[in-house]
C-alpha cells in the first residue's frame, strides 16, 4: 500500500506548503486520502493525475494560514513588548555545534533535561545537584560528569557539591550556574516581598552563584512565576542578581519553536556578570512547522513492551480504556486538572506533559495513558536517554524535566552572547 501512497508530509514538499497547510487540505476535503491504520495517505495515481488542480486550491489555503501566523506572532509579541529581549539567531549552529570549552553546574536539576541540552549546545558539564534519589540515579546513568544527592539546605550537602565542582574544574573556570528552583516561597508584607521558609531553596542557589561566581546564570521556572504577587517576584529575582552583579534579561520561551513537539512554555532568565549583552534564542520553527505528537511517537504504537526502554503500557480496566478512547484530542478526564489526564492532540505539538499526583498524559490514538518513553520523546530527550527507578518515578522525572532541545536553544544562545559560536 505504501508503495503506492505518499504521505501528508510527502504531499507537503511537493506542494512546497506547511505540514499544517497541507493538513487543512486534507481536513477541508482538497485532497482526498485513504485511512489506513488510523494513518492517512495519498493515493499516488489520484494525487499526480489531479495535482493542478490541487495546487490551484492551495494558494488560497497558505495565505489564510499565513495570516493567521503573522496575526498570532503580533499577538505574542504585543504580550512580551515590556521585555527587553535580544534574539540570538541560532539556527545556522543547531544541527553541528562544535565542542565549547564553557563549562556548567546544574542546580534542581531532577534527570537532567536541562543538563543533557546544555551538552547538546556542545557545553561540558561539571556537577548536578538534587534530593530526588531516583533522579540521581538516571542522571548518573547517563551523564558522565558527578552528581551530588541530597538537600541543598544541608550545610554538609553544599559542601560536597563546592568540594566536587573544584575538584572537576580543575584549573578551568565555571562559566555557567543553571537552575529551576521552587518558586511557591515568596509572600509579602506591606508593600514588599519577605522572606518566608519555602523560598530558601530560591536564596540557596542565589548565595551559590554569589560563591562561586559564574561568568553566566540560567534560571528556569514556570509561566506563572510573571504574574505572582503582581510581577514583584519577577523584580525581586532581577533585584537580588543584579545586588550580586547579574544583569538579567527575561522572557517566556515555547519549547515546540526549538523543535520539541509539545507546547511547553517556560520562563528564562539570562544573566552574566562580564558585562556581555544577554541573548536568548530566536525560534527555529514558526507553528505551522511544529513537530506534531504523531510524528514524534507514532512508530511506538506497534513497539513491543520493554522495561529496559521505559516503553511499558498502563493496564487499565475495561471501562477507564472506553472513556480514554472516547475523549476528544485536548480535553481532559477530569474536570479540575488543567493538564493531567489530558488527551495530546495527534496533529499538534503535543499539550504540556506531565505527571500529577498518578494522572498522566492520554494516547491520542490507543485507549491507555502514555508509557514513560513517549513521554521522554514528547519532551524531546533522545531514546538512548534511560530513566531509573519504579515506572511511576519514572513518569515524575519525565514530568518535571526541562525538554533537552529547549535547553539546547538556550545553551547556544550563552554561547552566543559569550563570542563562543564559529
Amino acid at each position: 500500500m505504501k508503495n503506492n501512497t505518499y504521505s501528508i508530509s510527502e504531499v507537503a514538499k511537493i506542494l512546497g506548503l506547511t505540514l499544517k497547510a497541507t493538513r487543512r487540505m486534507v481536513a477541508a476535503g482538497q485532497i482526498e486520502t485513504i485511512k489506513t491504520n488510523n494513518i492517512y495517505r495519498i493515493d499516488k495515481e489520484y494525487f499526480d493525475t489531479n495535482i493542478e488542480t490541487i495546487k490551484s486550491k492551495s494558494v488560497s489555503v497558505e495565505n489564510t494560514l499565513f495570516k493567521e501566523i503573522t496575526e498570532n506572532r503580533t499577538i505574542n509579541e504585543t504580550k512580551k513588548k515590556s521585555d527587553v529581549i535580544n534574539w540570538a539567531d541560532i539556527s545556522k549552529f543547531w544541527d553541528n555545534p562544535q565542542a565549547s570549552e564553557m563549562t556548567f553546574v546544574d542546580l534542581f536539576c531532577g534527570a537532567g533535561g536541562l543538563s543533557k541540552g546544555l551538552e547538546m549546545a556542545g557545553l561540558q558539564g561539571i556537577c548536578g545537584l538534587d534530593w530526588f534519589n531516583e533522579a540521581g540515579m538516571t542522571y548518573k546513568r547517563n551523564f558522565k560528569h558527578p552528581f551530588v544527592n541530597g538537600d541543598i539546605k544541608q550545610q554538609e550537602v553544599k559542601d560536597e557539591f563546592y568540594k566536587t565542582v573544584k575538584e572537576q574544574l580543575g584549573s578551568r573556570k565555571l562559566n555557567v550556574v543553571a537552575g529551576g528552583f521552587p518558586c511557591q516561597g515568596f509572600s509579602m508584607a506591606g508593600n514588599r516581598i519577605v522572606d518566608d521558609p519555602r523560598n530558601s531553596l530560591y536564596l540557596e542557589m542565589l548565595e551559590i552563584v554569589k560563591n562561586l561566581q559564574p561568568d553566566f546564570v540560567i534560571c528556569e521556572n514556570v509561566k506563572g512565576l510573571r504574574s505572582m504577587l503582581g510581577g514583584e517576584v519577577e523584580k525581586k529575582i532581577i533585584a537580588d542578581y543584579k545586588e550580586i552583579g547579574y544583569e538579567m534579561n527575561v522572557t517566556v520561551l515555547c519549547a515546540a519553536d526549538y523543535k520539541t513537539p509539545q507546547k511547553r512554555e517556560r520562563v528564562i532568565f539570562i544573566g552574566n556578570r562580564i558585562g556581555a549583552k544577554n541573548y536568548h534564542p530566536k525560534p527555529i520553527l514558526g507553528p505551522s512547522e511544529y513537530v506534531t505528537t504523531g510524528e514524534a511517537i507514532s512508530d511506538l504504537m506497534e513497539h513491543p513492551e520493554d522495561e529496559n526502554f521505559n516503553h511499558v503500557p498502563t493496564k487499565h480496566r475495561p471501562d477507564m480504556a472506553q472513556k480514554m478512547l472516547e475523549l476528544p484530542e485536548g480535553k481532559s478526564l477530569y474536570k479540575g486538572y488543567s493538564d493531567a489526564w489530558k488527551k495530546c492532540p495527534w496533529n499538534e505539538a503535543s499539550c504540556t506533559i506531565k505527571e500529577n499526583h498518578g494522572g498522566v498524559n492520554i494516547h491520542p490514538k490507543l485507549p491507555r495513558v502514555l508509557t514513560a518513553r513517549e513521554m521522554a520523546r514528547l519532551q524531546s530527550f533522545p531514546d538512548d536517554f534511560i530513566f531509573e527507578g519504579k515506572k511511576n518515578k519514572q513518569l515524575v522525572q519525565i514530568g518535571n524535566a526541562v525538554p533537552p532541545l529547549l535547553g539546547k536553544a538556550i545553551g547556544l544562545a550563552v554561547r552566543f552572547s559569550n563570542n563562543d559560536l564559529k
